[in-house]
């Protein structure tokens, strides 16, 4: 579990292709300072588990679900990406729980400058726009950030210099594609509206189920 709070942006230095999979080699620093092997370390959003490291760099395997679902088939070496590890639970939650469960890919529309910050406008599927509200949470490439607006194929968040300085997405373009996590919060409102015998068939919950579920008496 991740917070969206970028830690620091790391370099990828090598990629080792299996047949369907692959070997990221990643040169990073504050979040090698307590690594152990096994350890979770979320990669553009992409939940990683550390299986080799050294002083400057650690080894993740990635898997062809992951390649499929997300951008990091597309990493190459050179590219920067955003890193951060596992939430520990005496941690501050600054920005939202993120799992590192990538829920599909998106593209980024277009870029405005207002003031001092870049609103970003990204394009996404149906499925993930379903969990996408007005000021609501959403992980853009592991980042967590509010969103602006709301359109049928796109949303748009504001991106203060601080976390376009910091992050990956302060040197992305129009026509990139990032990796999206939809605020897991919103699943579960919506697993829990339609589920059992007592929700009715269009998913609407009634007076029996807020009881049974102890909203109600």
């Amino acid at each position: 579990m991740f917070t969206g709070i970028i830690e620091e942006v790391g370099t990828i230095r090598e990629v080792r292709k299996g047949s369907f999979s692959c070997q990221l080699v990643i040169k990073a620093e504050q979040v090698l300072g307590d690594v152990k092997l096994g350890d979770s370390i979320a990669v553009n959003g992409v939940c990683l588990t550390v299986i080799d490291f050294d002083r400057d760099q650690f080894v993740a395997d990635v898997m062809f679900e992951t390649l499929k679902k997300t951008t990091l088939g597309y990493l190459r070496s050179g590219e920067k990406v955003n890193l951060e590890r596992a939430l520990r639970l005496s941690d501050r939650l600054g920005g939202h729980i993120v799992l590192g469960h990538v829920d599909g890919v998106g593209r980024i529309k277009e870029q405005t400058k207002v003031d001092i910050s870049v609103v970003t406008r990204i394009s996404a599927s149906p499925d993930i726009l379903r969990y996408v509200i007005p000021r609501g949470s959403i992980a853009v490439d592991g980042i967590s950030l509010t969103v602006v607006e709301v359109w049928p194929d796109s949303f748009s968040v504001s991106l203060i210099p601080h976390t376009a300085e910091k992050t990956t997405l302060g040197f992305k373009k129009p026509g990139d594609y990032v990796n999206l996590e939809a605020d897991i919060i919103g699943r579960y409102v919506e697993r829990l509206s339609c589920s059992g015998d007592r929700s009715s068939k269009d998913g609407s919950v009634d007076i029996d189920f807020l009881r049974e579920h102890g909203f109600a008496t």
